[in-house]
Protein backbone atom coordinates (compact mmCIF):
# COMPACT_ATOMS: atom_id res chain seq x y z
CA UNK A 1 0.00 0.00 0.00
CA UNK A 2 2.77 2.31 1.14
CA UNK A 3 4.36 1.53 -2.35
CA UNK A 4 1.45 2.22 -4.64
CA UNK A 5 0.96 5.54 -2.48
CA UNK A 6 4.21 7.00 -3.23
CA UNK A 7 3.64 5.98 -7.12
CA UNK A 8 0.75 7.42 -7.16
CA UNK A 9 1.99 10.92 -5.96
CA UNK A 10 5.12 10.65 -7.90
CA UNK A 11 3.07 10.01 -11.05
CA UNK A 12 0.72 13.13 -10.31
CA UNK A 13 3.25 15.33 -9.20
CA UNK A 14 5.38 14.58 -12.34
CA UNK A 15 2.14 15.51 -14.64
CA UNK A 16 1.94 18.42 -13.29
CA UNK A 17 5.42 19.82 -14.14
CA UNK A 18 4.55 18.33 -17.68
CA UNK A 19 1.42 20.35 -17.78
CA UNK A 20 1.74 23.32 -15.70
CA UNK A 21 4.57 26.00 -15.14
CA UNK A 22 6.68 25.55 -12.20
CA UNK A 23 10.01 26.79 -11.48
CA UNK A 24 10.73 23.40 -10.17
CA UNK A 25 13.06 21.15 -11.86
CA UNK A 26 11.85 17.45 -13.18
CA UNK A 27 14.88 15.42 -12.06
CA UNK A 28 14.53 16.86 -8.15
CA UNK A 29 11.87 15.05 -7.87
CA UNK A 30 12.95 11.33 -8.09
CA UNK A 31 15.16 12.58 -5.13
CA UNK A 32 12.45 14.20 -3.38
CA UNK A 33 10.63 10.70 -3.21
CA UNK A 34 13.27 9.25 -1.59
CA UNK A 35 13.27 11.97 1.12
CA UNK A 36 9.37 11.65 1.71
CA UNK A 37 9.47 8.29 1.98
CA UNK A 38 11.74 8.06 4.83
CA UNK A 39 9.54 11.12 6.35
CA UNK A 40 6.70 9.30 6.01
CA UNK A 41 7.98 6.10 7.49
CA UNK A 42 10.22 7.46 10.09
CA UNK A 43 7.38 9.91 11.25
CA UNK A 44 4.92 7.68 11.15
CA UNK A 45 6.38 5.23 13.75
CA UNK A 46 8.18 7.76 15.41
CA UNK A 47 4.31 9.73 15.80
CA UNK A 48 2.68 6.43 16.83
CA UNK A 49 5.07 5.69 19.43
CA UNK A 50 4.84 9.38 20.75
CA UNK A 51 1.03 9.78 20.65
CA UNK A 52 -0.54 6.59 20.95
CA UNK A 53 2.16 4.55 22.99
CA UNK A 54 4.28 5.92 24.59
CA UNK A 55 4.49 4.27 28.12
CA UNK A 56 5.19 1.31 26.43
CA UNK A 57 7.52 2.46 24.39
CA UNK A 58 9.40 4.25 27.07
CA UNK A 59 10.29 0.98 28.84
CA UNK A 60 10.69 -0.82 25.26
CA UNK A 61 12.83 1.28 23.23
CA UNK A 62 14.56 -1.26 21.30
CA UNK A 63 10.74 -2.74 20.05
CA UNK A 64 10.44 1.01 18.38
CA UNK A 65 12.34 -0.23 15.50
CA UNK A 66 13.56 -3.81 15.74
CA UNK A 67 11.11 -6.42 14.70
CA UNK A 68 12.27 -8.59 17.61
CA UNK A 69 10.95 -9.02 20.99
CA UNK A 70 14.49 -8.73 23.09
CA UNK A 71 12.72 -8.27 26.83
CA UNK A 72 10.64 -12.04 26.53
CA UNK A 73 12.89 -13.84 24.72
CA UNK A 74 14.18 -13.07 21.49
CA UNK A 75 10.96 -13.63 19.39
CA UNK A 76 9.69 -11.76 16.08
CA UNK A 77 7.28 -9.54 16.63
CA UNK A 78 6.92 -7.33 13.24
CA UNK A 79 6.64 -3.93 13.67
CA UNK A 80 3.34 -2.27 14.01
CA UNK A 81 1.87 0.85 14.79
CA UNK A 82 1.98 3.98 12.29
CA UNK A 83 0.56 7.15 12.65
CA UNK A 84 -0.84 9.86 10.09
CA UNK A 85 0.13 12.99 11.82
CA UNK A 86 3.24 11.14 12.56
CA UNK A 87 3.67 10.50 8.94
CA UNK A 88 2.52 14.17 8.19
CA UNK A 89 4.94 16.02 10.59
CA UNK A 90 7.66 13.50 8.91
CA UNK A 91 6.58 14.60 5.18
CA UNK A 92 7.02 18.34 6.50
CA UNK A 93 9.85 18.17 7.79
CA UNK A 94 11.40 16.82 4.40
CA UNK A 95 10.07 19.46 2.12
CA UNK A 96 11.54 21.86 4.45
CA UNK A 97 15.15 20.75 4.74
CA UNK A 98 14.50 19.87 0.56
CA UNK A 99 13.26 22.80 -0.14
CA UNK A 100 16.36 24.55 1.27
CA UNK A 101 18.63 22.36 -0.16
CA UNK A 102 17.74 23.07 -3.35
CA UNK A 103 16.75 27.03 -3.38
CA UNK A 104 13.35 26.11 -3.58
CA UNK A 105 10.23 28.01 -2.51
CA UNK A 106 8.57 26.35 0.37
CA UNK A 107 5.10 27.64 -0.66
CA UNK A 108 5.07 26.79 -4.28
CA UNK A 109 6.18 23.33 -3.67
CA UNK A 110 3.56 22.59 -1.29
CA UNK A 111 1.18 23.69 -4.03
CA UNK A 112 2.55 21.40 -6.17
CA UNK A 113 2.44 18.69 -3.25
CA UNK A 114 -0.68 18.69 -1.50
CA UNK A 115 -3.25 18.29 -4.13
CA UNK A 116 -1.54 14.85 -5.09
CA UNK A 117 -1.35 14.10 -1.48
CA UNK A 118 -4.74 12.87 -0.81
CA UNK A 119 -4.97 10.17 -3.44
CA UNK A 120 -1.57 8.73 -2.16
CA UNK A 121 -2.93 8.23 1.03
CA UNK A 122 -6.40 6.23 0.06
CA UNK A 123 -4.06 2.97 -0.20
CA UNK A 124 -2.98 3.40 3.44
CA UNK A 125 -6.67 3.19 4.21
CA UNK A 126 -7.80 0.72 1.94
CA UNK A 127 -4.72 -1.32 3.64
CA UNK A 128 -6.04 -1.01 7.12
CA UNK A 129 -9.32 -2.28 5.54
CA UNK A 130 -7.91 -5.33 4.53
CA UNK A 131 -5.82 -5.75 7.87
CA UNK A 132 -9.04 -5.64 9.51
CA UNK A 133 -7.96 -2.68 11.43
CA UNK A 134 -8.77 0.97 12.74
CA UNK A 135 -12.55 -0.52 12.23
CA UNK A 136 -15.51 1.75 13.57
CA UNK A 137 -18.23 1.56 16.40
CA UNK A 138 -21.09 -1.37 17.01
CA UNK A 139 -24.00 0.08 13.99
CA UNK A 140 -26.99 -1.73 13.08
CA UNK A 141 -26.71 0.13 9.33
CA UNK A 142 -27.58 -2.16 6.74
CA UNK A 143 -23.41 -1.77 5.58
CA UNK A 144 -22.37 -2.72 8.60
CA UNK A 145 -19.14 -5.36 8.77
CA UNK A 146 -18.24 -8.10 10.94
CA UNK A 147 -14.41 -7.60 11.32
CA UNK A 148 -12.06 -11.01 11.42
CA UNK A 149 -9.84 -9.47 14.26
CA UNK A 150 -13.00 -8.50 16.39
CA UNK A 151 -13.42 -11.02 18.67
CA UNK A 152 -16.64 -10.17 19.40
CA UNK A 153 -18.10 -11.08 16.00
CA UNK A 154 -20.01 -7.38 16.20
CA UNK A 155 -21.65 -5.47 12.88
CA UNK A 156 -19.53 -2.57 13.05
CA UNK A 157 -18.91 0.68 10.79
CA UNK A 158 -16.41 0.09 7.90
CA UNK A 159 -14.57 3.72 9.15
CA UNK A 160 -11.47 2.66 6.78
CA UNK A 161 -13.65 3.27 3.72
CA UNK A 162 -15.61 5.96 4.98
CA UNK A 163 -11.69 7.49 5.71
CA UNK A 164 -10.61 6.82 2.04
CA UNK A 165 -13.54 7.73 0.34
CA UNK A 166 -13.92 11.34 2.61
CA UNK A 167 -10.50 12.29 3.48
CA UNK A 168 -8.82 11.10 0.39
CA UNK A 169 -10.87 10.68 -2.63
CA UNK A 170 -13.33 13.55 -1.94
CA UNK A 171 -10.63 16.39 -0.75
CA UNK A 172 -8.84 14.60 -3.95
CA UNK A 173 -11.22 16.16 -6.08
CA UNK A 174 -11.94 19.02 -4.34
CA UNK A 175 -8.06 20.11 -4.12
CA UNK A 176 -7.60 19.47 -7.57
CA UNK A 177 -10.41 21.45 -8.98
CA UNK A 178 -8.67 24.27 -6.70
CA UNK A 179 -5.59 24.37 -7.20
CA UNK A 180 -4.77 26.05 -10.91
CA UNK A 181 -6.89 28.80 -9.74
CA UNK A 182 -4.53 32.25 -8.58
CA UNK A 183 -7.04 33.13 -5.40
CA UNK A 184 -5.44 30.09 -4.20
CA UNK A 185 -1.45 30.10 -4.99
CA UNK A 186 0.12 29.59 -2.25
CA UNK A 187 -2.83 27.97 0.14
CA UNK A 188 -3.15 24.39 -0.89
CA UNK A 189 -1.13 23.22 1.95
CA UNK A 190 -3.35 24.89 4.40
CA UNK A 191 -6.72 23.97 2.54
CA UNK A 192 -5.14 20.48 2.73
CA UNK A 193 -4.58 20.66 6.61
CA UNK A 194 -8.34 22.24 7.35
CA UNK A 195 -9.77 19.74 4.69
CA UNK A 196 -8.14 16.57 5.97
CA UNK A 197 -8.46 17.57 9.66
CA UNK A 198 -11.76 18.80 9.64
CA UNK A 199 -13.24 15.59 7.55
CA UNK A 200 -11.17 13.01 9.83
CA UNK A 201 -12.23 14.89 13.22
CA UNK A 202 -15.92 14.36 12.05
CA UNK A 203 -15.60 10.55 10.86
CA UNK A 204 -13.47 9.85 14.32
CA UNK A 205 -17.15 9.65 16.10
CA UNK A 206 -17.71 6.58 13.75
CA UNK A 207 -14.62 4.62 14.60
CA UNK A 208 -13.47 2.85 17.84
CA UNK A 209 -11.14 4.23 19.88
CA UNK A 210 -7.47 2.51 20.70
CA UNK A 211 -8.47 0.13 23.30
CA UNK A 212 -5.19 1.24 25.34
CA UNK A 213 -6.24 4.74 25.07
CA UNK A 214 -9.45 4.59 24.54
CA UNK A 215 -11.12 8.58 24.90
CA UNK A 216 -8.68 11.13 25.56
CA UNK A 217 -10.45 13.90 27.23
CA UNK A 218 -14.65 14.80 27.12
CA UNK A 219 -15.22 12.07 24.42
CA UNK A 220 -12.65 13.12 21.95
CA UNK A 221 -9.98 10.44 20.86
CA UNK A 222 -6.38 11.13 20.08
CA UNK A 223 -7.00 11.63 16.48
CA UNK A 224 -9.29 13.94 17.11
CA UNK A 225 -7.46 16.06 18.93
CA UNK A 226 -4.60 15.84 16.96
CA UNK A 227 -6.76 16.81 13.86
CA UNK A 228 -7.70 20.21 15.60
CA UNK A 229 -4.55 21.11 15.89
CA UNK A 230 -4.15 20.26 12.48
CA UNK A 231 -7.08 22.79 11.64
CA UNK A 232 -5.46 25.47 13.54
CA UNK A 233 -2.37 24.95 11.72
CA UNK A 234 -4.01 25.56 8.59
CA UNK A 235 -6.17 28.38 9.32
CA UNK A 236 -2.97 29.80 11.08
CA UNK A 237 -1.21 29.66 7.45
CA UNK A 238 -3.83 30.75 5.66
CA UNK A 239 -4.69 33.67 7.40
CA UNK A 240 -1.11 34.55 7.59
CA UNK A 241 -0.18 34.26 3.52
CA UNK A 242 -3.56 35.95 3.10
CA UNK A 243 -2.50 38.71 5.14
CA UNK A 244 0.76 38.95 3.81
CA UNK A 245 -0.80 39.31 0.57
Amino acid sequence: MYLLAFVTVYVLIKYRLRTEKFDIEMNLIDDFIVWAAIGVLLGGRLGYVLFYDFQYYILHPLNIFSPFDFYNGFTFTGISGMSYHGGLLGVIAAVYFFCRKNNINLWEFSDLLSPAVPLGYTFGRLGNFFNSELFGKATTLPWGMVFPTDPSHTLRHPSQLYEAFFEEIVLFVILWMLHRKKAFRHLMFSLYLLGYGLIRFMIEFTRKPDDHLNYIWSGFTMGQILCFIMVLAGFSILIKIKWKN
